[in-house]
């Protein structure tokens, strides 16, 4: 799950928009905070993005894949979905997406 400096910098520059934003390494990949909510996750230089039933369709309607693991044998799906490809390069179009993820992880802690 490793995940690279220069991607984890561009990571952040995109998601600057939300506000205090910071990545923590953590198994290898790297987890992506706005304040204290973790919104992403990056593994492998990809960017997951935080999903519930509130904005899971959007995903989902994109053919964007959820973000899974294997351990012990056993496939396990995490409520986090791939980015979409033209939004890695636009902060515009990544404003949406990442408002959409915080939304999300906020709701979760509820």
């Amino acid at each position: 799950m490793a995940a690279s400096r220069e991607f984890l910098d561009h990571v952040a520059e995109l998601f600057a928009p939300l506000g205090q934003v910071r990545v923590k390494r953590m198994f290898g990949g790297a987890g992506v905070y706005c304040g204290d909510v973790m919104i992403a996750l990056v593994a492998e230089d990809v960017l997951y993005l935080k999903t519930d039933d509130g904005n899971r369709e959007d995903f989902e309607s994109a053919g964007l894949e959820p973000f899974t693991y294997t351990a012990r044998g056993k496939t396990t799906r995490m409520s986090y979905s791939r980015a979409p490809d033209d939004a890695l390069e636009s902060p515009a179009l990544m404003r949406d997406w990442a408002r959409g993820a915080l939304a999300a992880a906020l709701r979760s802690r509820k």
